[in-house]
């Protein structure tokens, strides 16, 4: 008798996997649980380790070591037919010489579904991805966006409790993706199923997910809500990979106490390093703030305009500190780019909160050669 499985016991456990090509550690002793019906973004740079984990999971490439449990159900020897998922890939992978409604319905013709109960299949998944009408088109007479839809109905068509994205929406272009990422969103909301989908687009990421697992050479680097991994990232890595940040060299003064280039900063989460200490200080850029700054605030900060970067709704500054010449970059909105008259060569004050000054133990060079790898 199987032991019903409790509303918040994983639906996915992943635990201790490694694995290897040669000499090369693709996977390093990874885990993680995936809560029923979650979104999970895999999210990192080429490389990283996201696609063989995904695959690990299909059974598509097994794992040297560890387990992988999939409702109660250890499978990590499991053949992918075995493992109840549906899939999409990059390259959408649909038969050219088959139409839409029969690449749709080609798993349960496989599974010898009586043909009527194939049909009412296909057609019900195919108004759900908003593709009613175009079941005997072929998929070369469709766009890409259509395509990635029909690929996700195929995925679908078995009514699996997983469905695995491989970066699904990469081969599109900017508006497409944009439309498909939330009609993706919106029906993984509708059906409840629990999806994992890999992508190196942080802002993805950020607008899918319920959490985000950010990977760099084989392992975890930090796991947590898109709010999370934004606001509050673990590592100098986390921190440079989403988002946008400011970094430079800094000494820990005391506890909370930063100097930066002879300039005396406050903080409110040291990382507990012992002061003396080495330090990296990330700053977002949208958190420097310019309007009603008066010397003699915290961490307020004489600057320079030393080049701005046009982009639409907000302009992107690079400043530069009087003292120390210290570089970071701060964003403008169109309204305070006119009020306060903002043009190159004018000297600002500004402030660096301290709740917004990030330290990391991990030297500007160490993150230097992590973008490079």
């Amino acid at each position: 008798m199987t032991t019903p499985r409790k509303a918040d016991q994983a639906f996915l456990r992943i635990e201790d996997v490694t694995k290897r090509f040669g000499h090369f550690t693709a996977l390093d002793r990874i885990s993680l649980q995936v809560s029923p019906g979650e979104f999970v973004c895999f999210l990192g740079p080429s490389g990283c380790g996201k696609t063989t984990l995904l695959r690990a999971i299909a059974g598509l490439d097994l794992q040297d070591d560890g387990r992988i449990v999939m409702d109660g159900r250890d499978v990590s020897r499991a053949p992918p037919a075995a493992r109840d998922f549906g899939i999409v890939f990059q390259s959408y992978a649909l038969f050219p010489n088959l139409t839409v409604a029969a690449n749709v319905g080609y798993g349960l013709v496989n599974r010898r579904w009586p043909r009527r109960k194939v049909e009412a299949r296909v057609a019900e998944l195919l108004d759900l991805v908003g593709l009613p009408e175009q079941g005997t088109k072929y998929p070369v007479q469709l766009s890409g966006g259509q395509q990635q839809r029909v690929a996700l109905a195929r995925a679908l068509a078995t009514s699996p409790r997983l469905l695995l994205l491989d970066e699904p929406l990469s081969a599109l272009d900017a508006r497409v993706r944009l439309r498909l990422r939330e009609q993706i969103r919106a029906l993984q909301r509708r059906l409840g199923v629990t999806t994992i989908m890999v992508t190196h687009d942080q802002e993805e990421a950020l607008t899918m997910a319920d959490r985000i697992v950010v990977m760099n050479q084989g392992v975890i680097e930090q796991v947590g809500s898109p709010t999370e991994i934004y606001a509050r990232p673990a590592t100098a890595f986390v921190a440079d990979f989403v988002g946008k940040m400011s970094f430079f060299e800094g000494r820990l003064s005391g506890p909370g106490r930063l100097s930066v280039a002879g300039i005396e900063l406050g903080c409110l989460d040291d990382r507990g390093l012992a002061t003396g200490s080495s330090v990296t200080v990330g700053l977002r850029p949208e958190e420097v703030r310019v309007r009603g700054v008066e010397a003699g605030q915290p961490n307020a900060v004489a600057v320079r305009v030393a080049d701005l970067e046009y982009l639409g709704a907000f302009c992107r500054a690079r400043l530069l500190t009087r003292e120390g010449n210290v570089p970071i970059l701060a964003d403008f909105s169109a309204n305070l780019m006119r009020d306060m008259e903002v043009a190159l060569g004018k000297e600002l004050l500004v402030a660096l909160p301290p709740a917004s000054l990030h330290v990391f133990a991990t030297p500007i060079d160490a993150l230097s050669d992590e973008e490079a790898a």
